[in-house]
């Protein structure tokens, strides 16, 4: 059967409106000769200056709404020297982490009278480094970036024309910029103890890549913790890597068996912990261990459905890490100088139930 096509998207407006090629839009001359106005007149009117008569104001508007006009800003811009955008540099447009912050972002620059354009690296430097050169390219005012690589250098010369940077969640890398983080390092240290003090002696911990500056410093918690109450790390108590839920997996069951099994886990971000309950749910001989008691969890992150699921979380306020780096960047851009700053955001930890299950008998 032929396809067909309705009139008004064959030519992509609807009844009524001229033709035109995509990508062509109206013009002010358009607007002029659609009115019988001259460009100086329809000037006037886009940008609210006076001296245009009511009628020949009605009959601008009413060219400029069927034309489907919008003003270019371009020379506005050129003559200001700012564009009224940021750009917001994302590991994960995907992970729901990055929704609330990306929001509280956006609802600051909203208040700023500015437009946010967003973009995700992907967790790959390059990809980082792209898209942060491509959104300067595009002259906006500032930049809000969570870093992928560690070499943040290639951004020097932005910076130094004027582009506001604020890094958040992780720090620059080789160079000094303003920073927002969560406490990483503290949240995964009482995470830790939260664990030890309901009795567990053998915690395994599973985090992100070693690289990454939040999965480092969970680790340091996590050892900092261990070490405060004289506890030993075994050596298969700890599983570094990739967050996909195959390597989690087998990372959880490995702990669960052996001669020192682990009683109680602690998950380094909100992916490791959404594998970590499939795992540990129900019977542990469901995981292959062999183990029927209940092991312990904690996660670092927040989640949804935790509450209802019973998990216990260490959680870091995603709209106060936006919020927070979207404010100082506004506060750069508005002429506040100084020496970058540094702020560091406290976590919460909320007992939920799944931290609170104590260890088999005989294991403390």
């Amino acid at each position: 059967m032929a396809d067909t096509v309705h009139p008004s998207l064959a030519s992509g407006r609807g009844s009524g409106a001229p033709e035109r090629p995509w990508g062509n839009r109206p013009t002010m001359k358009d607007v002029a000769a659609r009115a019988g106005v001259g460009l100086k007149t329809v000037s006037r009117v886009v940008n609210g200056e006076p001296g245009v008569t009511a009628d020949t104001e009605r009959r601008v508007q009413e060219a400029i709404e069927a034309l489907g006009f919008r003003r270019n800003d371009s020379a506005r811009v050129l003559r200001k020297g700012r564009t009224a955008s940021v750009g917001l540099v994302l590991e994960d447009l995907a992970d729901p982490f990055y929704g609330p912050l990306s929001r509280a972002v956006e609802e600051v620059a909203r208040a700023h009278g500015a437009l946010l354009i967003n973009g995700s690296s992907a967790e790959d430097p390059e990809r980082e480094q792209e898209l942060a050169l491509a959104l300067c390219a595009r002259r906006v005012d500032g930049l809000i970036v969570i870093p992928a690589g560690h070499d943040h250098r290639y951004l020097e010369p932005e910076i130094r024309a004027g582009v506001a940077t604020v890094f958040v969640d992780r720090p620059a890398g080789l160079i000094d910029a303003d920073t927002v983080l969560s406490d990483s390092f503290g949240g995964a240290r009482a995470g830790t103890a939260h664990l030890i003090a309901h009795g567990h002696r053998r915690i395994g911990f599973v985090g992100d890549r070693p690289r990454i500056h939040t999965a480092a410093e969970r680790l340091r918690g996590y050892r900092a913790a261990m070490a405060d109450a004289g506890l030993p790390v075994g050596p298969s108590w700890v599983s570094l890597g990739p967050t996909a839920p195959e390597r989690v997996r087998d990372a959880v069951r490995a702990m669960l068996t052996g001669p020192e099994p682990v009683t109680a886990v602690l998950a380094g971000n909100n992916r490791v912990t959404v594998t970590a309950v499939r795992v540990l749910a129900g019977p542990r001989a469901a995981a292959g261990t062999g183990r029927e008691h209940p092991v312990a969890l904690v996660g670092f992150d927040d989640l949804d459905l935790a509450d209802l699921l019973g998990i216990t979380v260490v959680a870091q306020d995603a709209r106060a890490l936006g919020r927070t780096a979207a404010e100082q960047l506004f506060r750069r851009l508005d002429g506040a100088g100084g020496e970058p700053v540094r702020v560091t955001l406290a976590t919460e930890l909320i007992p939920r139930g799944s931290g609170e299950i104590p260890p088999p008998a005989g294991t403390a």
